[in-house]
């Protein structure tokens, strides 16, 4: 599980990267661009924290999965509100929201099964 949030967090990096640096004029880019990012550097460091020993990998994950959950929250706060004023309008933004949410939930699902795996093992021993 600690490497999934790693690749999910180095993915979140680029697309906040992509977001903001793909803005052909720079006055039109906006650090907003880069809330992926924001969401994906503490992803990264949950998952090398899970690469630690139990506690860290324990603390590690359980953060991860917080973050996660705000991740896949975030884009909807946005998303709506937007949607309700002006329309649904599939452009850069709504797409780096959506692949933002996406990719949170991925970890979220796969997490929480993970979680639930170690529990019946723990029961079973």
């Amino acid at each position: 599980m600690p490497l999934v949030t790693i690749v999910i967090g180095i993915l979140l990096i680029l697309l906040g990267g992509w977001g903001y640096l793909g803005q052909p004029d720079e006055a039109a880019r906006s650090v907003t661009a880069l809330i992926p990012a924001f969401f994906g550097g503490p992803l990264l460091v949950c998952g090398l924290l899970g690469l630690g020993p139990r506690l860290l990998h324990m603390i590690g994950m359980h953060l991860a999965m917080l973050i996660a959950l705000l991740g896949a929250l975030a884009p909807l706060g946005r998303l709506i509100p937007s949607s309700i004023k002006n329309g649904f309008e599939l452009n850069a933004a709504t797409g780096t929201m959506i692949t933002m949410m996406v990719l949170n939930v991925i970890l979220l699902v796969l997490g929480i099964r993970s979680f639930i795996n170690a529990r019946k093992a723990k029961n079973a021993s």
